[in-house]
């Protein structure tokens, strides 16, 4: 069974309803990932996605932070969640599909401004994070699965608009490119999108802080897509839609892409 998968830091489902139902009308991938919605659950308008055909979903929210969210056309089940870190953040949550292929939406701590974690806790928790789900993937190493997500880390040196201006930037600091080199190898994951497009700079996210983010390009690749092994040879087709980043009230990050022949 081929099918389309996206993943999308929406930064606000509510504010953004309107570009999530853009996005399914106008690529209509069959599942649709987001991270950030800022919601609870009972607020997420669901009833809008089903009404543009996307009628199966599972979520995990929190009022004003995180959140995180999996629309399908297609059937499937609740896989659960994993509280990373045990501090009750709607950070993750899985679906199965009826093929049996499992998909993990995950969104990593940001990490805060300052790359030292005994001074800044956040990017301890962000660390922290990584390190848990390293030893969770080492214990159970996935199968028929796909882990997609914002994990806030830009790994590659053609990920950033410039490696040696970032390299003390957090989401490129070798610490955190070490930390989630760890669990993709633990998992055995193999990065989709790089296996598609294995060459050139290549960014998802843009800051809002730019007054023109177009011009300026100073991009970061934050947000992956993975397969695990048997698996990663079924997906191609992978893109960002970089438009997306230029719509209307948009999110920072752009929608990434990719497909599977099951």
């Amino acid at each position: 069974m081929p099918f389309s998968l996206a993943t999308w830091n929406i930064n606000s489902v509510r504010l953004r309803a309107a570009l999530v139902l853009k996005l399914l009308r106008e690529e209509a991938p069959d599942v649709l990932c987001l991270q950030e919605c800022k919601s609870p659950v009972e607020k997420i308008p669901f009833d809008l996605f089903a009404n543009a055909g996307y009628g199966h979903w599972v979520a995990r929210g929190q009022k004003g932070y995180n959140g995180v969210a999996i629309l399908s056309r297609l059937p499937l089940e609740d896989a659960g969640h994993i509280d990373w870190c045990k501090r009750g953040d709607a950070r993750h949550v899985a679906a199965r599909l009826e093929n049996g292929v499992t998909i993990h939406n995950c969104y990593i701590p940001a990490g805060g401004d300052v790359p030292d974690r005994e001074v800044n806790e956040k990017f301890g928790h962000k660390l922290d994070t990584l390190t848990e789900m390293r030893d969770h993937f080492r214990k159970e190493r996935p199968e028929r699965t796909i882990l997609v997500g914002d994990l806030n880390i830009a790994p590659r040196e053609d990920d950033v608009w410039s490696h040696k201006q970032l390299l003390k930037v957090v989401s490129h600091t070798p610490i955190e490119v070490e930390h989630l080199a760890d669990v993709q190898e633990a998992g055995g994951w193999v990065d989709v999108t790089r296996q598609d497009i294995p060459e050139g700079q290549l960014y998802s996210w843009w800051s809002y802080r730019a007054r023109d983010w177009d011009a300026a390009d100073k991009g970061r690749r934050l947000d992956h897509i993975w397969a695990s092994t048997d698996l990663a040879q079924a997906a191609h087709g992978s893109r960002i839609l970089r438009d997306a980043r230029g719509w209307q009230q948009p999110s920072d990050h752009a929608p990434v892409f990719a497909s599977f022949d099951l």
